[in-house]
């Protein structure tokens, strides 16, 4: 006989350690995409995810026999910290099992709430089969991240406050799926009580254990997964949490990387606050839901999973953001390699904002330049990529190009021994469209570009590098131009970073 996950949902204990997080409006998201898009803030909870609610739900209806003993979990994020959380509330002993690899900051955050931490191989099945072998030899009870009607349960409260805290019709509800735990509690309980609500599930492209797992009909187990949304990077899901999926959850839906950035970006412009990659899994399946469907005027509800995003990870972020809403073009161009090339190719470009332009002489004849372009939708991109082409410019679109964007723009450069009178300036441009025109208008048409390299980093100016070639002869001239250019510049010609790597 199955579990009445009803009854559990109303009868589960999350309240002492968790809160009713609230429901917000996403007012900028929502006119973007046509559709009323809320977000129910789990990331607000004291340990920055809904991982808390299904622990506490566990660990509360231990006996006192088990709960003298003490808890293990395997774990080196967010269910860490809510099993740590749960035993201190409660008063129990709790280890936390962790891959050696496990970041500084996550393990000073489990063991800041009182718990035990042990490091145990390099992977998450290493500590986890650590983990197991220390439930045996301490007679400790383990507390599953997803795959237990209790957790289950305890994440079902979820959906029991999206409904209370939302009366009026809800076209579809988005969770995020790594074992499933979640998904299947908000499921169980919006389903019984509003049938008429769609359940989609979220999942990154290269960590879709449940959609392979629901398209066979069985569990489906990955050789790897990747862990870009670490949350939610799970091999195989669980035996019940699959079952309650494979009855309750109406679609899934797969994003990427890219996407996921650009989740983040319009989770933070609406409420300021920085999802993790997996928290913004939802919001991102919302997006790809209402583009692949059509839908107007629906109420979107996205789970805004977590919270806990390295700090370094921030940047990569920012990089992809613009690439996954289809803002930001990146072609390869060649050139011919002449003076007054640039200056023709960035007027075809025309008001639009250049952000990045990466260029190293290497050929006589011909110039490959790497060139980001800010553009309005995916449709303008393939406009203007047409529109270069027409004007004879072989041009490649790297948008989708994991290596391009993600390597190469990065190892364009290199040794360029042949270039005579090559002198390297390091600019600082307004960060406005047209501030390149300028610059090439006011430069001779006589002096090559032989290193051109830029990227929007989001502050008022640009920080740009370029190498040109001088003759001794034309220095005065050279020298005026700066004068009358009136950009912020030094001269990196001495550099021995440029003498070792570029000259």
């Amino acid at each position: 006989m199955h579990t009445d996950y009803l009854e559990r949902i109303l009868n589960a204990q999350v309240y002492d350690v968790a809160i009713e997080s609230p429901l917000d409006f996403a007012p900028a998201l929502s006119a973007r995409i046509g559709n009323r898009v809320l977000l129910k803030r789990e990331d607000l909870q004291p340990v920055f995810s809904f991982k808390l609610r299904g622990a506490y739900n566990k660990i509360v209806r231990l006996s006192a026999e088990k709960l003298q003993r003490g808890v293990i979990c395997a774990s080196a994020g967010n269910h860490a910290q809510g099993v740590a959380l749960s035993a201190a509330k409660i008063g129990c002993r709790a280890v936390i099992v962790m891959p050696t690899t496990t970041p500084q900051i996550k393990i000073q955050a489990v063991k800041g709430r009182g718990a035990e931490v042990v490091l145990a191989g390099e992977s998450f099945d290493e500590a986890y089969t650590h983990a197991r072998e220390l439930e045996q030899s301490e007679q400790l009870t383990f507390i599953h991240p997803f795959d237990d009607p209790e957790v289950i349960a305890g994440q079902g409260t979820l959906g029991m406050e999206i409904l209370r805290q939302h009366a009026k019709p809800i076209h579809a509800v988005f969770c995020c799926v790594g074992g499933g735990g979640l998904i299947s509690g908000v499921a169980a309980y919006i389903k019984r009580v509003r049938p008429e609500t769609r359940i989609v599930g979220v999942e990154a492209v290269d960590a879709d254990a449940m959609t392979r797992s629901l398209r066979a009909g069985q569990r489906v187990r990955l050789e790897h997964v990747g862990l870009f949304a670490d949350g939610a990077a799970v091999k195989m899901v669980g035996e019940e949490t699959f079952r309650l999926c494979e009855l309750y959850v109406d679609e899934m839906v797969l994003v990427d990387t890219d996407a996921i950035c650009a989740a983040i970006k319009d989770a933070f412009e609406d409420t300021r606050a920085v999802l993790e990659p997996a928290g913004a899994l939802a919001l991102a399946g919302a997006k790809e839901y209402a583009r692949r469907h059509q839908i107007k005027d629906k109420t979107l509800i996205a789970v805004a999973s977590g919270a806990n995003l390295n700090f370094d990870r921030l940047r990569f972020v920012a990089e992809r953001a613009e690439i996954g809403e289809q803002r930001e073009a990146v072609f390869a161009v060649t050139l011919p390699e002449q003076p007054g090339a640039y200056k023709q190719f960035v007027s075809l470009i025309g008001a639009r904002n250049i952000t990045e332009f990466n260029y190293r002489y290497n050929d006589q004849r011909d110039a490959h330049v790497f060139v980001g372009i800010q553009v309005a939708s995916r449709a303008e991109s393939v406009q203007l990529l047409e529109h270069l082409r027409a004007h004879d410019y072989a041009t490649l679109d790297l948008s989708d190009d994991e290596m391009a964007k993600g390597h190469i723009r990065h190892l364009v450069g290199g040794h360029s021994p042949r270039i005579a009178n090559e002198i390297l300036y390091r600019f600082e441009f307004p960060e406005r469209p047209g501030a390149l025109m300028n610059f090439l208008n006011r430069m001779s048409i006589g002096w090559n570009i032989s290193l051109f390299h830029y990227r929007n980093h989001g502050a008022d100016y640009g920080r740009v590098l370029v190498g040109m070639q001088v003759p001794p002869a034309e220095m005065d001239q050279f020298e005026q131009f700066l004068q009358t250019l009136g950009y912020a510049c030094w001269n990196e010609s001495d550099n021995p970073a440029y003498k070792l790597f570029l000259a």
